[in-house]
């Protein structure tokens, strides 16, 4: 079955319409690279605000998406690099039936799979023009989460396709759910969290990544799947767990799993590692 589905991705990867190349932006910081930390955004979800404190479907969250996009990139420095770092769970549920993948618990989902498909690549490629219209490249990280096995594979491989004929634009389509962008002396890891938990990550990066890991004077890891904020500093590197723009569902309100809701993009240098970060959350957004 897994050959199966890969062979039919790469097939369609061929009829799709490829992008093409852009003007890239006049100006920009080569030292800085703004990296874009998108995660757990459960696109397709439903939330019922009376249950869970916030109203939460597909409209909502392509409208939040674009929204905090925007006003990211507005806040943060013209730099050279600008880095979607999606790290997985973009997609609520993974195929015909809205069910988690791997245990089958049922799921509160907002309309079909394939208008889910649909909004998500509209919303994805609408963010990916924005970055380019700002950073003079832009990679992209379409981590694996527990409740988009296949869906994360298939868009890296879609997007990977899209933008073969954009050189500014770079995906990292590998299937190891383990990510790195090397950035001077600043290493990036990113892993959603479902597979490996915040106590050993720093291990596993350094030798899945052994080279680069050698190579640089700084490191970051970042992880999401929990939903709350959590910073660790070991001797490797720094790891740091994200929050969730999204809503939360029925699930997490009734097992009382609450958290605030933003997310950062956060500026890092070729030679000092982080360097500046904001964070913008919803809140910032309905008002705005």
């Amino acid at each position: 079955m897994a050959a199966a589905m890969e062979s039919a991705i790469v097939a369609l990867a061929e009829k799709i319409p490829r992008e093409k190349a852009r003007p890239a932006p006049k100006r920009t910081l080569d030292d800085l690279a703004n990296v874009y930390v998108l995660t757990d955004y459960h696109l397709g979800m439903l939330a019922w605000g009376e249950e869970t404190g916030a109203d939460w479907d597909i409209k909502i969250a392509e409208d939040m998406l674009v929204d905090w996009f925007a006003a990211a990139i507005a806040a943060g420095p013209a730099a050279k690099v600008g880095v979607l770092a999606q790290l997985g769970d973009l997609l609520h549920w993974d195929g015909l039936e809205s069910v988690t993948p791997t245990s089958g618990h049922v799921l509160d989902a907002d309309s079909r799979f394939q208008k889910l498909i649909r909004v998500a690549i509209r919303v994805i490629r609408r963010v990916i023009g924005m970055l380019l219209d700002r950073h003079e490249v832009v990679h992209v990280v379409m981590a694996e989460g527990n409740h988009d096995l296949a869906g994360s594979a298939w868009m890296r491989e879609w997007l990977s396709a899209m933008y073969e004929n954009e050189p500014r634009v770079s995906v990292d389509t590998s299937p190891d759910p383990y990510y790195c962008y090397e950035h001077g002396q600043t290493a990036l890891f990113f892993h959603h969290g479902h597979k490996k938990l915040m106590a050993q990550i720093d291990t596993v990066f350094a030798a899945k990544f052994r080279e680069v890991f050698g190579r640089t004077k700084h490191a970051y890891a970042h992880m999401g799947h929990l939903h709350h904020i959590d910073v660790k500093e070991t001797n490797l590197m720094v790891i740091e767990q994200h929050r969730t723009l999204a809503a939360p569902d029925a699930h997490a309100s009734r097992g009382g799993w609450m958290s605030g809701r933003d997310a950062c993009v956060i500026t890092y240098s070729k030679k000092h590692g982080e360097v500046g970060r904001v964070r913008i959350n919803s809140q910032m957004l309905e008002a705005a």
